[in-house]
């Protein structure tokens, strides 16, 4: 007989701290979206701790009393799991750990935990795998200490290697096989891009859980899992797509997110090769957000970083079903507008009115202004096209 269990959350806290170079109202964002990584990862945040200081400790990350303050409320409250927002360095885990004596994790670690749950193909999983154990080389400690040598004997006297020596060397020789496997993946993925002959190619690029899935399920009438849960997209999918009479290719491709870990970075390089080959981006917006500029900001960093900031982009601003904005009275002559109080109409007169910059307000899921948004497309992947089947006139003739 199968046992069936309820589904118990793990309770966690979260720890912050606000410094010269992140104000109060940032540090709150951040853990804002540090509890909505727990709750994805199948955790709950029960309390936040937030702590001024110039820079963070160096040995325990916040000061001595905040740490008291921390662990009196995790023995009180039967608490197993502390996230800090930042990455830790590989000393500041381990004292951590011997204080607070419960499970450490910090944002990094999570990312890597929700990417290991999420990751389908066997290329995810090796770039996971690898972006795992890169980060765990440098913090690796001493998981058990009954053996403090390896055993030794008659001609193997001498001081021998030590159990967490052993361990580094597993994983070392773990990531060089990770990296020969990815190697071997990024081979085959050039080879079907190749395959894939002169079409122009179209990438959906944004924040993670800005719509992206939902949009390439409407544009391409296909099924790619879409969810309102942060990285619901890992693997990278490519649907061929037709608009009046011009059919492309469009790939839906893994969402960003601010403070990314660099191993990620580093290991899902063959992904974002999709978006480095891509003749045109959609650069898709949660408007909704109400820090949705922070979040452009934070996609066109990592763009700039995979050499990709310069392509052509449309701005394609989704959920405007969602968009709300605060409201002055009338009588109210205090309170000054702020972005905070723009309507849509609002928004579409400020720089996402620049000619450079071609931008469109839809909802992906409602259908809103949909046909405007293929309209926008066309029109962008036709210029593309033109240029590279210059002789094909026929196909530009409207039906």
């Amino acid at each position: 007989m199968i046992e069936t269990r309820e589904a118990i959350s793990e309770k966690a806290v979260l720890i912050g701290i606000i410094t010269q170079y992140q104000d109060e109202k940032q540090s709150e964002e951040y853990l804002d979206e540090l509890e909505f990584l727990t709750l994805t990862a199948g955790g709950v945040a029960v309390k936040r701790f937030v702590q001024k200081l110039d820079k963070p400790n160096p040995k325990t990350f916040l000061g001595t009393g905040k740490l008291e303050d921390v662990k009196a409320y995790i023995d009180a409250n039967d608490i197993g799991t502390a996230i800090f927002d930042d990455e830790l360095s590989p000393a500041q885990l381990r004292n951590i750990e011997r204080f607070l004596d419960c499970k450490i994790l910090d944002r990094t670690n999570l990312i890597l935990d929700i990417f290991a749950s999420r990751a389908q193909t066997s290329s995810a999983k090796a770039q996971v795998e690898l972006a795992q154990y890169q980060y765990l080389l440098p913090r690796l400690t001493r998981m058990w200490t009954h053996l403090d040598k390896q055993k030794g004997g008659i001609g193997m006297r001498g001081p021998g290697e030590t159990e967490i020596e052993t361990d580094r060397r597993i994983i070392r020789d773990k990531i060089s096989l990770l990296k020969k496997k990815l190697e071997t993946i990024d081979k085959q993925m050039a080879v079907q891009r190749k395959n894939r002959g002169k079409m122009v190619r179209v990438a959906l690029v944004g924040y993670t859980n800005v719509g992206k899935s939902t949009l390439m399920n409407v544009i391409s009438k296909s099924e790619v899992f879409a969810e309102n849960k942060l990285f619901a997209t890992l693997d990278t999918t490519v649907r061929k797509v037709v608009i009046k009479n011009i059919p492309f290719l469009m790939t839906d491709t893994v969402g960003f997110i601010r403070k990314l870990p660099t191993q990620l970075v580093e290991s899902f390089k063959s992904t974002l090769d999709e978006v480095r080959e891509a003749d045109l981006l959609l650069h898709v917006v949660d408007i909704s957000h109400p820090n949705f500029e922070d979040h452009i900001a934070s996609v066109n960093k990592i763009l700039d970083e995979i050499d990709s900031a310069n392509k052509p982009t449309v701005m394609v601003f989704n959920k405007i079903d969602a968009y709300t904005h605060e409201t002055i009275d009338e009588n109210d002559l205090i309170t000054e507008k702020t972005k905070a109080h723009y309507t849509l109409e609002d928004w579409k007169k400020t720089w996402m009115n620049d000619i450079e910059t071609e931008s469109i307000f839809i909802s992906a899921l409602n259908k809103d202004n949909l046909e405007d948004f293929k309209e926008k497309v066309y029109e962008e992947v036709k210029k593309i096209h033109i240029q590279r089947f210059p002789y094909n006139d026929f196909l530009y003739q409207e039906y």
